[in-house]
């Protein structure tokens, strides 16, 4: 690609164009080298946090459903990979359509090439497509977080498929594209609070919800299982830090000054929301936690998301205190609701990105946005434009009425169908779903003397081959 002067796009917009014939053109001339090199580099870092969500929820989670969280965030890029190519793209990223959906013009990447995309005039369709496919594969990889230990996988691999194209697909539209009554509302998201993260933290208390509590729990103290492996939730976390620069940076859709400030406030808010939650947890234990950090530092993350590319860096501090305050307490949302979400996936997504978007209706300013040289916004309460906090929670309740109500029904409809029954029976969520969905297991050693410490009465026996309850140590807790 030539580092020469950019040429002006002056063929078909606003209509499915491939943008010119390769044959007879240079399609390159109409783009910068830099744009395209930074948005492909943070389309590998967004790919990267998938496997991260992965690692994070693993983690959390007890040994023997441990495998299977991260099988399912695979899952997730696979089977998202092929909607976005199939028609999820076309449906989210059309060039035209109405106020709520996109349309088929770009079924299956037709005509998807070189005309600037809706996203941006700086970089074409074909490389938006790549870029926001990863956004796509993430949102279900978190909502999916709900299946542990009681989730069947068939079943789950059907609903990332009909839910990315009933929920995550129109939301995108609504908030990123021309056409959506969201964007034409004056909405302001700019990386994916309602999309991604409130959309993700409803379905999961969806899904949670429909698929009942696991056994054992209980409504004032669920099941008190301490994280199975702190490592994978700090290998988790250290994949969403660096893949959240892509993530939010490359949302400015070029490497401009916009990106720059983007990641500045992307990384202090994942700071001061990591402290934030270690001295929350500190005042009750007197610990410092491992796993109050990093969950703190993923609220802040979070939180600062649809904010990103508006505020300036002395906000960031807020979204960060704000944000990890606000995701710590909602943690024991679950007990009021009485519903079993076993990785708080509401608690951090949905009510961070709920906070975000509503901060952003605060502290955005417009001479942030203006830093790309093309953005021009209202701001916030910053700029004494009111009215954004309205708009704001306007987008906030709406997407996550639209993701809970759409993740109910179609759990409901799956449930019925023969063979796409939602949870396994009692005796598979005994035996954990590694061993009963996968076959295979995260560890080939378990731990047997730690668990048999905190049972009274119980005795460690002298060899660690055999287990308290006589199975296989493979298949215990």
């Amino acid at each position: 690609m030539s580092s020469g002067p950019v040429e002006t796009y002056e063929g078909v917009t606003d209509a499915a164009d491939p943008g010119g014939n390769p044959m007879l053109e240079d399609l390159n001339r109409f783009y910068s080298a830099g744009d395209f090199g930074w948005i492909m580099t943070c389309t590998a870092l967004v790919l990267l946090m998938v496997p991260g969500v992965g690692f994070f929820y693993s983690g959390l989670a007890r040994r023997k459903s441990a495998l299977a969280l991260i099988w399912l965030a695979l899952m997730s890029i696979a089977i998202v990979g092929f909607q976005w190519f199939f028609w999820g793209y076309s449906l989210a990223f059309s060039h035209t359509g109405s106020a709520y959906i996109g349309n088929l013009s770009n079924f299956g990447l037709m005509k998807t090439l070189a005309q600037p995309s809706v996203g941006s005039t700086k970089i074409p369709d074909l490389l938006f497509c790549l870029y926001q496919g990863m956004f796509a594969a993430i949102t279900p990889a978190l909502a999916i977080g709900a299946c542990a230990d009681r989730g069947r996988m068939l079943p789950a691999l059907v609903f990332m498929f009909i839910w990315t194209t009933i929920v995550y697909d129109p939301l995108a539209y609504w908030t990123w594209n021309a056409n959506g009554w969201s964007f034409k509302m004056g909405g302001l998201d700019f990386a994916g609070g309602t999309p991604v993260h409130i959309s993700s933290g409803a379905a999961a208390l969806a899904y949670s919800l429909m698929l009942g509590k696991r056994n054992g729990y209980s409504k004032v103290n669920g099941l008190p299982y301490r994280p199975h492996n702190v490592t994978h939730v700090v290998l988790g976390t250290v994949f969403l830090w660096v893949g959240w620069f892509g993530f939010n940076g490359g949302s400015a859709l070029a490497a401009n000054l916009r990106a720059v400030m983007a990641c500045i406030v992307t990384h202090i808010a994942a700071c001061v929301g990591g402290l934030t939650w270690v001295l929350l947890d500190y005042r009750l234990e007197r610990k410092w936690s491992t796993v109050g950090f990093c969950s703190g530092a993923i609220a802040g993350l979070v939180a600062i998301t649809p904010a990103a590319g508006y505020v300036p860096p002395w906000s960031a501090v807020i979204f960060g205190v704000v944000g990890g305050i606000s995701c710590n307490f909602a943690t024991k949302l679950k007990f009021l609701l009485g519903i079993d979400e076993a990785l708080d996936v509401f608690a951090e997504h949905g009510v961070g990105g709920i906070v975000g978007n509503l901060l952003t209706g605060i502290f955005a300013a417009d001479y942030i946005a203006a830093l790309d040289g093309s953005s021009v916004i209202d701001g916030g309460w910053v700029n004494q434009n009111y009215i954004q906090l309205a708009y704001q929670l306007a987008d906030s309740v709406a997407g996550f009425s639209y993701s809970f109500v759409m993740t109910c029904v179609i759990l409901f409809l799956l449930n019925l169908v023969p063979g796409l029954s939602l949870r396994v029976d009692e005796h598979q969520e005994e035996i954990g779903l590694d061993d009963d969905q996968l076959g295979e297991f995260a560890y080939d050693y378990v731990e047997v003397t730690r668990s048999l410490d905190v049972i009274p009465g119980v005795t460690a026996p002298n060899s660690t081959a055999g287990s308290i309850s006589g199975r296989d140590p493979e298949k215990q807790v």
